[in-house]
């Protein structure tokens, strides 16, 4: 971990010190930005070595969704959004745009760290295992996708969705079990944000997104016959 940079992007000082406590513990290096505005900056500024980043919903100049949009028009670099608010529309609306991870405050410190190391720990991850089916191709590496010979663009969580899915291919997957295998915790939210996160992949994957099945009552399946 000592390698990893954590971007902190939050207008309350307190709550930015807070994470930077827990996290340098780690030792995790640690960068801060007071607003929207100012993490884009930082971000450009340090996009090489940035490993994720903790960004607030809230916050003056340029909101949280706002800087979040942009950094995902060319980064796939993994983003925590942090949001007093907890309305179910909200957290959708965040995987929408890219989330790969949504705490609401008020929140333990030591379970974002978890969530951190968690994160950090698959994209880390040095395999150089490549997985082809029917024209889709995972390069596990690079994490990276293609369709056909053509790359397709995924966030972090929908990536790794889909490796499940392919991994445990022509075996019913119920919603628990992809929750506690992807999202890698206990989830105490709406599990129809997998069916989010399967809509999307479906659309990006094109034809072959007919290969991720419904299985009613149950969840979903990988099948290609």
């Amino acid at each position: 971990m000592l390698n990893d940079c954590i971007l902190i992007v939050d207008d309350e000082q307190r709550m930015r010190k807070l994470i930077k406590d827990f996290l340098a513990v780690k030792g995790f290096s640690i960068l801060e930005a007071e607003d929207g505005e100012k993490a884009l900056e930082v971000f450009e500024e340090n996009r090489n070595k940035i490993s994720l980043i903790l960004l607030d919903v809230m916050m003056p100049k340029l909101d949280g969704w706002s800087v979040l949009r942009q950094i995902r028009q060319d980064s796939k670099v993994p983003i925590i959004m942090l949001t007093a608010r907890g309305e179910e529309q909200d957290e959708l609306f965040g995987f929408e745009l890219g989330v790969d991870e949504y705490i609401s405050k008020p929140f333990s410190p030591k379970i974002l760290v978890a969530r951190v190391e968690a994160i950090l720990k698959r994209t880390n991850k040095d395999t150089k295992q490549m997985i082809e089916c029917e024209g889709i191709e995972i390069d596990r590496e690079g994490r990276t996708v293609k369709v056909d010979g053509k790359q397709v663009e995924l966030s972090l969580r929908e990536y790794e969705l889909l490796v499940y899915l392919v991994e445990n291919k022509d075996i019913a997957l119920s919603r628990d079990k992809i929750l506690n295998n992807v999202w890698n915790y206990d989830y105490y939210g709406d599990s129809r944000t997998i069916d989010s996160h399967i809509k999307k992949i479906r659309h990006k994957l094109g034809k072959k997104g007919k290969y991720i099945k419904t299985i009613r009552g149950i969840g979903y399946k990988f099948e290609t016959k």
